[in-house]
C-alpha cells in the first residue's frame, strides 16, 4: 500500500513538472517582422517591453508619434513591439509594404513592427493568446478592446499591466513604469 502511494505521488509530481515545463513564457515566442525576418523574444531579456496592436486608419493612429518618442528616449532599457492588426472596423487594411511606408513617412517609426496578425477571435496570434489568458501568462485574463491597447512586460518577461487605447504611451503612468527600477 505504501509503495502504491509513493508511486502515485511520484507520478503526480512528474505530471505536474511536465505540464509546467511545457507552458510557454514570454521569451519563448518567435514571430516575423513586417519585412518577414525572424524576431526572437528571447532577445528582449532584461528590457521592459510594451506590446501594442496598431492600425493606420484609427482615431488613435497619432499615438505612433508618442510611441516613437517614448521608444527613442528610453530605448536602452525599453522596447516597443508593434503588431498591426485589422480586427477593429477594418482600420489596418494595408499590406506590409504599405504599413511600413505609412509608419515611416508619417511618424518616423523606428521601433520594431511585426507582421500583421489577429489580436482576437479564433485566429488570434499565439503572443496575444499569452497576453490575454491568465492560464498562459500566470497573471491576468484580458481582452483586446481596440487598436493601440498596450501590454506592459517587465524585464523578467512577466506581464505587469495593460494600458488601454485612450491612454497615451507618454502618460505619467507609463513613464513612471518605464523609469522605475
Amino acid at each position: 500500500m505504501k509503495k502504491n502511494k509513493l508511486s502515485l505521488l511520484f507520478s503526480l509530481m512528474l505530471f505536474s513538472f511536465t505540464a509546467f515545463s511545457q507552458t510557454s513564457g514570454f521569451y519563448d515566442f518567435k514571430v516575423k517582422t513586417l519585412e518577414g525576418d525572424n524576431f526572437d523574444f528571447s532577445s528582449l531579456r532584461g528590457k521592459k517591453v510594451m506590446i501594442v496592436n496598431t492600425a493606420s486608419k484609427c482615431g488613435f493612429t497619432p499615438q505612433y508619434k508618442d510611441l516613437e518618442e517614448v521608444y527613442e528616449k528610453y530605448r536602452d532599457n525599453f522596447v516597443i513591439i508593434g503588431f498591426p492588426a485589422n480586427n477593429f472596423a477594418s482600420q489596418e487594411p494595408g499590406t506590409a509594404a504599405e504599413i511600413r511606408k505609412f509608419c515611416t513617412e508619417n511618424y518616423g517609426v523606428t521601433f520594431p513592427l511585426m507582421e500583421k496578425i489577429s489580436v482576437k477571435g479564433n485566429d488570434m496570434a499565439p503572443i496575444y493568446q499569452w497576453l490575454t489568458s491568465k492560464t498562459k501568462n500566470g497573471v491576468m485574463d484580458s481582452e483586446v478592446k481596440w487598436n493601440f491597447q498596450k501590454y506592459l512586460i517587465d524585464e523578467n518577461g512577466k506581464l505587469v499591466d495593460i494600458v488601454y487605447s485612450k491612454d497615451k504611451p507618454t502618460s505619467d503612468k507609463v513613464i513612471a513604469w518605464i523609469t522605475s527600477k
